[in-house]
């Protein structure tokens, strides 16, 4: 399954890379959630090769998956993927200067299911898909508006 949305922000292109690239604040905001959050690579720096184990509650049950940095590609791409029992999936985030101060993300997720009861799951999903798409899309939109708001606050600093 494969959703995918595209949002402007008002912010110049190495502001929103460096946004998306937070991996630390990516981390704290998944804790602030409620999820368990574990760092497992060695590295020191941001690159390809970090990776974290996420356990989080989803329909009441703990839910285990990892995910690492796949690729950078610094300011134009960031790639993620993670591994779980059930589902495999692929997150891309491609970024593009459209002025000085506005940048388009195009953010992709792709989901693959590694068995029958994954199937069958994403395949009710496929059934909801304009729910799915719009929620999506919503949530795209509010992280790009906070990146927005984090900006404006900075500029008038």
């Amino acid at each position: 399954m494969k959703l995918s949305t595209r949002e402007d922000i008002e912010a110049p292109l190495a502001f929103v890379f460096d946004s998306f690239a937070d991996t630390e604040g990516w981390e704290r905001a998944a804790l602030r959630r409620g999820a368990e959050v574990t760092r497992t690579d060695r590295l020191q720096g941001f690159g390809p090769g970090m990776a974290w184990n996420v356990g989080f509650l989803y329909r009441g049950k703990m839910r285990r998956i990892s995910v690492k940095l796949a690729a950078v590609d610094k300011p134009n791409a960031l790639t993620f993927q993670g591994f779980g029992k059930m589902v495999d999936a692929e997150v891309k985030v491609d970024f593009v200067e459209m002025s000085a101060r506005r940048t388009r993300v195009t953010l992709g997720v792709e989901v693959k299911p590694r068995n029958l009861a994954a199937r069958v799951f994403l395949q009710s999903m496929k059934l909801a898909r304009g729910k799915i798409d719009r929620k999506f899309e919503a949530r795209v939109g509010a992280l790009c508006n906070e990146i927005e708001e984090r900006y404006r606050a900075q500029a008038r600093a």
